[in-house]
């Protein structure tokens, strides 16, 4: 089984990365599209040229690849998507043959997250939008990233029954540190789920929305509730 897991930046989605990574029946593979989209469209984002520098620019070689066997004759492979990297004209015969799952998270905790590594942003960047977009095209269990910390084995449980894939308690903990897979882009996006063993507890209270970021989260927000 070929798992595509589309969601935003700073949306649970390296800790769910690293969920499935702990099955010993899943590969898994982070972003591969990333650098394909920085090189399209000339945006800059934190470790631009070492992204481009480490990573496959070729939008159709990459999605060769994802349409290829799974890596090391792995039984599932689980492949983490940001829904803003797939840009117009990159391949999607790749697509055909995933599970697609839609993983979301509350706009103001998105905002609040992304605003700290990343001070000017729009809309786009986020994803809110695009997996909209993505859901009508690929439709496929939507899954809140609330849900996920509230209570984790039921949730994967529950996404588990319904892609047909079999329960694995592995995907409740993981050892601390990065992974093989980890982009090189990391050192700068994963320092919670480095230090992390497992799902982090139930989340608070929303932060409030700075002015700045106001009118991007009413937008995000309508797509989000679209989705939820």
């Amino acid at each position: 089984m070929k798992i595509a897991m589309w969601s935003g930046p700073r949306n649970l989605s390296t800790a769910m990365m690293y969920s499935f990574g702990a099955r010993p029946d899943c590969a898994v593979t982070d972003e591969p599209f990333y650098a394909a989209y920085l090189r399209r469209t000339g945006i800059h984002h934190p470790m631009r040229d070492e992204v481009l520098a480490d990573q496959e620019n070729d939008p159709a070689k990459v999605g060769a690849m994802l349409a290829g066997p799974n890596p090391d004759g792995a039984a599932h492979w689980y492949q983490k998507h940001m829904t803003f990297h797939m840009v117009d004209g990159f391949p999607w015969d790749w697509a055909e043959d995933c599970v697609h799952v839609h993983l979301l998270r509350h706009p103001a905790r998105v905002i609040a997250s992304y605003a700290v590594k990343r001070t000017e942003f729009t809309l786009d960047d986020i994803g809110f939008e695009k997996q909209v977009e993505l859901f009508d095209r690929f439709p496929g269990p939507v899954i809140d990233s609330f849900d996920v910390r509230a209570n984790p084995e039921g949730a994967l449980k529950r996404l588990c029954a319904d892609i047909g894939l079999s329960w694995d308690p592995a995907m409740l903990s993981w050892s601390a540190g990065g992974r093989p897979e980890d982009g090189i882009w990391a050192s700068h996006w994963y320092g919670g789920v480095h230090r992390s063993t497992g799902f982090a507890g139930a989340e608070g209270p929303l932060p409030e929305v700075a002015p700045e970021h106001q009118t991007i989260y009413e937008q995000a927000l309508e797509h989000y509730n679209a989705m939820r």
